[in-house]
């Protein structure tokens, strides 16, 4: 197998996983798979950049076309469709989930007491994953 062929076969795999994780995108997806996601966007990405400054388009003319069309999703899918999306569901998650820390006060039972804990637990994964998420975000402009 030439270098050419594996390059070809490693970013069919690594675009494969991408379109994998977009079509699993939804509104109440855990922080991993988030987490996750961007950081397929980003490897392929990398991986289009680098490959596009090292392959001579008449050589490699079915290669350059599969990075096009996966460049294609990251722009039109994902950063005009999912990026966004990801982002408003974890901001609009932080907010309740700050409303209803705030509301909770007095006396509380052990049991709450460590439901709170849990929920602070859970809320500062999701700012830490929203600060992340908006790092991708200032990437773009």
């Amino acid at each position: 197998m030439s270098t050419a062929d594996e390059i070809s076969s490693m970013f069919d795999t690594e675009s494969q996983k991408l379109e994998n994780f977009l079509s699993k995108i939804s509104d109440n997806m855990e922080i991993s798979e988030i987490v996750e996601t961007y950081y397929q966007v980003m490897n392929v990405t990398s991986m289009i950049s680098m490959l596009k400054q090292q392959l001579n388009s008449e050589t490699h003319s079915t290669l350059l076309e599969k990075i096009d069309k996966t460049e294609q999703l990251v722009l039109g899918k994902f950063n005009t469709h999912t990026h966004p999306k990801i982002l408003e569901n974890l901001s609009n998650s932080i907010q309740e989930m700050t409303k209803i820390l705030q509301l909770s006060a007095g006396e509380k039972t052990k049991e709450q007491i460590e439901n709170e804990s849990q929920m602070f637990e859970e809320l500062r994964k999701k700012m830490s994953t929203k600060e992340f998420v908006e790092q991708y975000d200032k990437g773009l402009t």
